[in-house]
C-alpha cells in the first residue's frame, strides 16, 4: 500500500469559527442541540446505486471536505466512514438563509442533507441540495498542506485528525478488524474455545520480559500486568478444555521501537494431544486463508519485497540457519563463554548480560533474521531459548520449537509444551537464579496444575500487531495501533 499522506500539527482553536458558532447561537440555531440525524443513505451506497437512486431524494451525513462556492451555486465533498460524494447546492433551490449557512460551512463541519441524486455535465454523482442542517460546527482547522512532514508522531499523537484527512488510515484499521474477525472465525470452525484470563496477576511468567507492577488496594500486594497468557491457558488444558485460545491485550515494560509497543495483541492457543508439527500446520493454513478471505491473494509487498504467502512456507531448523548464514555450528556451543567468542568472530554487539540464551539471541536477531524475507519457518530451537518448551529425545539440548519469520520479522512462536512437572520446576529455578526477565519467583500454582497432569499439547503464539503489519505492506507497528505509546506531549 502506499505510504499516507502526512498531516501537520492542527493550530489552536479558530478565532473565525468560534465567532460562526457564536453568531449561529445567536440566532438560536446551536448545532451542538441536533441529537440524531436520520440517513437513509451512506455516501458510497449512493454512488453504487445510483442509477437505481438517480431523481430520488437521499438523506446522508458528514464532513465537508472540500468547498467551491461559485455565485449563486456551489459544490463540496461529503464524506463518511464509507467514502465521498459530492453536493451541489443553489441559492433559488434552499433559500437565501439556508444558501448563506451553506456559504459559511468550514471544511470539517459535520452537515446532514436532504436532496436529489443526479449527474452533473461532467457525469459527476452529485446530490442536489434541497434542505441542510449543521450536525456540528468544527473550531479548530484542518491541515490543508501536509508535504514533508518532519515529526511523525504528530500522526499518531493526534489519530482523530489522521484518521480524517487520510482514509487510507481508517481502511488499514478496517483491514486490521477483519483479519482479526477471520482469525477468530478460523479457529472457532475448528473448534477451539475462546477465553478470557486475568491481566492483573500476582506473579510474571510465561515469557521473559519485564512486567508493569501496579498496587491492589484491596488485597494491599502488588500485581502485575500480565506479559503473556501461556500459564493460564495451559492450566484450562489440565481442566480438560482440549482446544483454547484468547486474543487479548499484553503488557511488557520494554523499548519502543518500529516492532516494539508495550502493549500489544497477542493471540496463544493449546491443542492437547498434537505436537509442534500440527501446530506448525494451522498456522500455515491460517494465514492462507486470510490471506484468500480478506485479500483474494497470496501475494503481498512490504517495505519492496515481494512476498508470496501461498503454502507450503519454508522450514530450516534453528541448527541450519545458523550455519547457513553465520557458519558457527550450534553443536560447538555448550558454554556461555564460546557463545560469547562465536558472537564476537561475527562481529555481534554483545548484550549487558551475556547469557548464553541472550548472547545467542543476539547473534540470530542480528545475522540470520535480516536473510527471512519469504515466511520461514525455523525449527528445534536450543533448550536454553526455549523454557517452556519439550526436549527432543534424541537431542535434549533441543527442544521441539518453532518461530515463523516474514520479512525480518517475527510472527508466531510454538512449542510442544513442556508437560514434565520436575523439569519445569528445574527449568523456573535456573531462570530464576539467572534473574530472567520475567521469572522473579516460582509459580508453585501452575507447577501444581502440572502436577495434576497436562496431557501432550501443541501450543502458538502469534503476534497480532505483527501480523497486521505484513498483510497491510507497514514496517511500523505504530501504522497499525490506533493509539500507539508516546512520550508524553512536550516532552
Amino acid at each position: 500500500m502506499p505510504d499516507e499522506t502526512p498531516i501537520e500539527e492542527t493550530i489552536g482553536i479558530d478565532e473565525v469559527k468560534l465567532a460562526k458558532l457564536d453568531d449561529l447561537r445567536a440566532k438560536g440555531r446551536d448545532p451542538f442541540l441536533q441529537a440524531r440525524y436520520d440517513r437513509t443513505h451512506t455516501c458510497a451506497a449512493v454512488a453504487e446505486k445510483f442509477d437505481e437512486l438517480q431523481g430520488s431524494v437521499v438523506r446522508i451525513a458528514g464532513r465537508i471536505m472540500s468547498k467551491r462556492d461559485h455565485g449563486k451555486a456551489g459544490f463540496a465533498d461529503l464524506a463518511d466512514e464509507s467514502g465521498r460524494i459530492q453536493i451541489y447546492y443553489k441559492l433559488d433551490k434552499v433559500g437565501a438563509e439556508a444558501f448563506d449557512d451553506l456559504t459559511k460551512l468550514d471544511l470539517g463541519d459535520i452537515v446532514g442533507v436532504e436532496g436529489k441524486v443526479f449527474a452533473t455535465r461532467t457525469g459527476q454523482k452529485t446530490v442536489e441540495v434541497e434542505k441542510a442542517v449543521l450536525l456540528t460546527k468544527i473550531i479548530r482547522t484542518l491541515p490543508e498542506k501536509w508535504h514533508g512532514l518532519t515529526d511523525v508522531e504528530i500522526r499518531y499523537r493526534q489519530r482523530y485528525v489522521d484518521l480524517i484527512v487520510n482514509p487510507e488510515v481508517r481502511e488499514r484499521f478496517r483491514i486490521r478488524s477483519a483479519v482479526m474477525a477471520e482469525m477468530r472465525r478460523f479457529l472457532d470452525s475448528r473448534g477451539f474455545i475462546e477465553v478470557e484470563t486475568p491481566i492483573l496477576q500476582p506473579l510474571a511468567g510465561g515469557a521473559t520480559a519485564e512486567p508493569f507492577i501496579t498496587h491492589y488496594n484491596a488485597l494491599g500486594t502488588d500485581v502485575y500486568l500480565r506479559i503473556a497468557i501461556e500459564l493460564h491457558l495451559k492450566r484450562l488444558i489440565v481442566g480438560g478444555i482440549e482446544k483454547v485460545y484468547e486474543m487479548g491485550r499484553i503488557f511488557r515494560n520494554e523499548g519502543l521501537s518500529v516492532r516494539h509497543n508495550p502493549e500489544f495483541t497477542m493471540l496463544e492457543l493449546y491443542w492437547a494431544y498434537v505436537d509442534y508439527t500440527d501446530i506448525l500446520k494451522l498456522v500455515e493454513e491460517s494465514i492462507a486463508n486470510i490471506a484468500q478471505s480478506v485479500f483474494g491473494t497470496y501475494d503481498f509487498e512490504i517495505a519492496g519485497e515481494k512476498v508470496s504467502l501461498e503454502p507450503p512456507f519454508a522450514r530450516m531448523t534453528f541448527a541450519e540457519a545458523l550455519d547457513k548464514y553465520t557458519g558457527i555450528k550450534l553443536e560447538r556451543l555448550t558454554e556461555a563463554d564460546q557463545v560469547v567468542k562465536a558472537a564476537e568472530s561475527v562481529g555481534v554487539e554483545l548484550p549487558e548480560k551475556r547469557t548464553y540464551e541472550k548472547v545467542l539471541d543476539e547473534i540470530m536477531k542480528t545475522k540470520v533474521e535480516p536473510h527471512l524475507i519469504q515466511p520461514t519457518f525455523l525449527l528445534d530451537y536450543p533448550v536454553e531459548l526455549s523454557p517452556l518448551a519439550k526436549r527432543i529425545p534424541t537431542n535434549p539440548r533441543l527442544t521441539y520449537r518453532f518461530e515463523l519469520f516474514v520479512n525480518k520479522m517475527e510472527l508466531a512462536n510454538a512449542f510442544s509444551e513442556l508437560n514434565d512437572p520436575i523439569d519445569q520446576r528445574k527449568r523456573f529455578e535456573s531462570q530464576i537464579a539467572d534473574q530472567t526477565e520475567g521469572y522473579r519467583e516460582l509459580d508453585e500454582d501452575f507447577l501444581r496444575a502440572l502436577e495434576y497432569g497436562m496431557p501432550p499439547t501443541g501450543g502458538l503464539g502469534i503476534g497480532m500487531d505483527r501480523l497486521v503489519m505484513m498483510f497491510t505492506g507497514q514496517t511500523s507497528i505504530r501504522e497499525v495501533l490506533l493509539f500507539p505509546q508516546l512520550k508524553p506531549e512536550g516532552r
